[in-house]
């Protein structure tokens, strides 16, 4: 690649990203797959947003039966199947070709003689494990910049559902409530972690997953509706909403959510709204106080002041391309 001259932008282009969201969508790709995609896109300056990740994950069937997302088989299987490039071949119809690789050839030269050795592994379009991508991005009064959700690893029931907030601002007091086996829960409830973002965490730690409590796994639940500005780790399943968007600890709406106001999810309608009337939301604005400074100097201080919500991928801004562009030399520190 040194001698071809193969640099990264010219393998990172707007083809080679939409086919590796498509790619992402098809294999039930992890949530963080999200963060990774769009961050990798802004440095090269390509504009890929929350919005184009849904509606790619709306027309792309989730073909990989690998879990969690799928229900029977593991990735040592998917390897034994074909792999990547046997999924890819069924796919091909739906990617662009022609784009060159790290290989120096295309990704059609590439893709020559893939094959499917296990169709219920790696399945035809015709009988995908799920009719859209395994990802989906929702919008609303507690997400107004986006978050996601892992449709196909969650119980169906979840994709519409209603419930009053259970809300934790940190995770040792969330972890605390649900070891508690008299905890008042009952499974509409929907539980809320805030504080967990990229700033917040600090970090945006895979808290995203929030186990169930006690108090239900008595009564026989193994699946509830959980909402955060965290993330989750890709092996993770469950009716999880995960990088809230703003976060919490910057004043996004989450830090505005109080415990026993009703929650509403509808996966259809890619929408995730606290049901309180403008009004109260604002008097809940006004008396709200974002959280003492914690870095003053040093790596701490240039994180907070640098790093990015969820939905621009949780990166340092100075690395995008488009820095600086427009305003002269950038004040790093």
């Amino acid at each position: 690649m040194v001698w071809e001259d193969l640099v990264p932008s010219k393998i990172i282009t707007d083809a080679s990203v939409r086919n590796a969201a498509i790619v992402a969508m098809a294999t039930g790709c992890s949530t963080n797959a999200v963060v990774h995609l769009i961050a990798m896109a802004r440095r090269a300056g390509i504009d890929l947003t929350l919005d184009d990740l849904d509606a790619l994950g709306r027309t792309t069937p989730l073909i990989a039966n690998v879990r969690p997302s799928g229900k029977d088989y593991l990735m040592e299987d998917f390897f034994y199947a074909g792999g990547l490039r046997a999924l890819m071949k069924q796919i091909e119809d739906r990617l662009d070709t022609s784009v060159i690789t790290v290989t120096g050839k295309t990704l059609a030269e590439n893709l020559e003689g893939a094959q499917v050795y296990n169709d219920d592994v790696i399945r035809p379009l015709s009988n995908p494990v799920y009719h859209e991508g395994s990802l989906a991005v929702l919008r609303g009064n507690l997400c107004p910049d986006g978050a996601v959700i892992k449709p196909a690893a969650c119980d169906p029931k979840y994709y519409r559902h209603e419930g009053p907030a259970l809300v934790f601002d940190s995770y040792p007091e969330m972890k605390k409530a649900v070891d508690d086996e008299d905890l008042e829960i009952t499974p509409d409830t929907v539980m809320v972690l805030r504080n967990a973002g990229p700033q917040g965490g600090p970090g945006f730690p895979e808290w995203g997953m929030l186990p169930i409590p006690k108090a239900l796994i008595k009564q026989g639940y193994r699946d509830m509706l959980r909402i955060s500005d965290a993330r989750m780790s890709g092996t993770s399943y469950g009716a999880c909403v995960l990088h809230v968007a703003p976060e919490s600890y910057v004043g996004g709406p989450l830090a505005l959510l109080k415990t026993g106001d009703i929650v509403r999810l509808d996966l259809e309608a890619r929408t995730l709204d606290m049901l309180v009337d403008a009004a109260e939301l604002e008097a809940r604005r006004a008396a709200w106080s974002a959280p003492a400074k914690r870095y003053e100097r040093g790596y701490g201080h240039m994180f907070s002041k640098h790093v990015t919500q969820a939905d621009k991928g949780c990166d340092f801004d100075f690395l995008e391309t488009s820095y600086g562009a427009t305003a002269g030399e950038p004040d790093i520190f």
